[in-house]
């Protein structure tokens, strides 16, 4: 009975708390009664999960999802033009990102050595990635693509463009006039043109503005103007943590005789990234959704696999299979980081009330 009664309640309290609850909750539980069952028969109960030429596919279209488009092409569509002999390390680059997503979420990691084991990780993927090395044939980045590349674009990208947000916050921040400015400038020109502009500049403008011989990879400069369009965003959001702190934070730091970087390493900074989780979170999320732009300077991203998989004769007319299949792989990566930050902000939160109860008592 106590197993059962804790969602009784709940359900009591939060759906059927009174007349207006309860006829909202009956009315989207119809809803979802007449949307999600014909949706679960056409998903999963007529589907066509294997067509090696569509024609099954195309005999129970309206009736049943053709699954066979991705189970032909998920290959394509997870590794891109990787050579195919050779998909299994890109494969293995992905499940290193996936593991080093783990163990940086695993507060009990947060010690130095955790930036020396994304270290050797960087460097085991990029020797998966690149080869030429311990008997790994090489393979030019211009044939990365899939869900590799999605993962690496973001992943450097929010790894190189969260210290600089935080140095950009502190710059606008400042009382020195040149450096505030600065800073303005950047932040301000950065949030008021598109990526794509930016991916367009980073692609046709800067190889002309550089010295004759010299060349930059497509994929770095790519790269760098993701960088540079997350780092704008997100020292806004850093710096309005900033101003969250209140000012006697400040003053009994310098109070203690902490010169600025200590006071703000150690006292402000924790309280402001603290404060900021939910927004720095909400920009991560925006960022590696936004990593799919890169098809317009020829990346072959996760999406752009699969608008390309559409099309083969063959397996024309079903977009609504491939696009439901990319959005499932974005929706698990977005979900997990936007569970995760709800956790992890219960987590601080906890740990703060405890240590102020904690200076209460004493």
């Amino acid at each position: 009975m106590s197993a059962l009664s804790a969602p009784v309640s709940w359900a009591r309290e939060n759906l059927f708390s009174n007349w207006k609850n309860t006829l909202a909750t009956l009315a989207i539980a119809y809803l979802l009664w007449k949307l999600a069952l014909p949706f679960l028969d056409w998903a999963l109960v007529h589907a066509v999960w294997w067509s090696p030429d569509a024609k099954a596919c195309r005999a129970a279209k309206g009736t049943g999802a053709c699954w066979a488009l991705v189970a032909d092409k998920h290959r394509f569509m997870l590794f891109g033009t990787y050579p195919y002999d050779a998909q299994w390390r890109p494969a293995l680059a992905s499940l290193i990102f996936v593991a080093l997503y783990v163990v940086s979420a695993i507060r009990a990691c947060w010690r130095r050595w955790l930036a020396l084991v994304w270290l050797g990780g960087l460097v085991a993927i990029g020797v998966l990635m690149w080869g030429g090395v311990f008997g790994l044939r090489y393979v030019e980045n211009e044939r990365w693509g899939g869900l590799a590349l999605t993962l690496l674009l973001a992943t450097f990208g929010i790894a190189f463009a969260f210290p600089l947000s935080i140095l950009l916050a502190l710059a606008r921040r400042s009382t020195m006039p040149v450096i505030r400015w600065l800073a303005i400038g950047y932040i301000e020109l950065i949030r008021g043109v598109p990526l794509i502009s930016l991916l367009f500049m980073a692609s046709v403008m800067l190889p002309l503005f550089l010295p004759e011989g010299v060349t930059i990879d497509k994929l770095l400069r790519a790269q760098i103007a993701m960088i540079l369009f997350a780092a704008a965003y997100l020292a806004e959001v850093v710096r309005g943590g900033l101003q969250a702190i209140p000012r006697g934070q400040y003053e009994a730091a310098q109070a203690l005789g902490l010169p600025f970087w200590k006071m703000m390493g150690l006292i402000i900074l924790p309280q402001a990234l603290r404060i900021s989780i939910p927004p720095l979170v909400n920009t991560f999320i925006g960022f590696f959704k936004d990593t799919s732009l890169v098809l317009i300077i020829g990346l072959f991203d996760l999406l752009t696999t699969v608008k390309v998989s559409l099309t083969e004769p063959k397996w024309s007319g079903f977009g609504i299979e491939a696009y439901l299949f990319a959005s499932a792989v974005y929706f698990i990566f977005c979900f997990a980081m936007s569970r995760y930050s709800q956790a992890l902000e219960k987590s601080l939160g906890a740990a703060q009330s405890r240590t102020t109860a904690g200076k209460g008592a004493a």
